[in-house]
């Protein structure tokens, strides 16, 4: 099947109607957050991960209009367990509950909670274990950040009386 030039812009004509812009687009809410939130200060290895990546999408917070206060919970499940009862691999299942408030006036622009989850091994020596288990909270608290970023990027800031 062939699209003409013609059938793509008819294609799109819906989406202008309904006030579709890109994210990242002129006047889009990626470039109104970019440097504007200020996430709470880390307190665990697993917190550090998720700001760290809130502050690799969203910039530095160098003039920071919102607060972004979060909290993570992961919890560690045995995932296979052998015939002898050794645990050879572990699921980490992680949430994130957050709310973004504009600083000046305290006012809860969004709040929302995400969730994800991932796992490791631990077939291999006891440092790889602990290398491995370390890596699947770091993969977590990113994904948990990544998912948050994009629930902000649905929420036009500029809304916020």
């Amino acid at each position: 099947m062939s699209w003409s030039r013609r059938s793509v812009i008819l294609a799109a004509l819906p989406l202008a109607a309904c006030g579709f812009s890109p994210v990242y687009g002129p006047e889009g809410v990626g470039g109104k957050l970019f440097g504007q939130v200020r996430t709470a200060d880390p307190k665990t290895p697993d917190d550090f991960s998720f700001a760290g990546r809130i502050a690799e999408r969203l910039g530095p917070d160098s003039n920071p209009r919102f607060a972004l206060d979060y909290r993570l919970r992961i919890a560690v499940v045995p995932q296979a367990i052998t015939p002898d009862e050794i645990t050879t691999r572990y699921a980490l299942n992680g949430s994130a509950d957050f709310v973004l408030t504009e600083q000046a006036s305290g006012k809860v622009v969004t709040r929302g909670q995400v969730s994800s989850f991932t796992s490791y091994s631990t077939t291999g020596t006891t440092i790889a274990t602990m290398a491995a288990e370390q890596d699947a909270h770091e993969r977590l608290a990113r994904m948990l950040a990544d998912q948050v970023v994009t629930r902000l990027m649905a929420v036009d800031p500029a809304a916020v009386p």
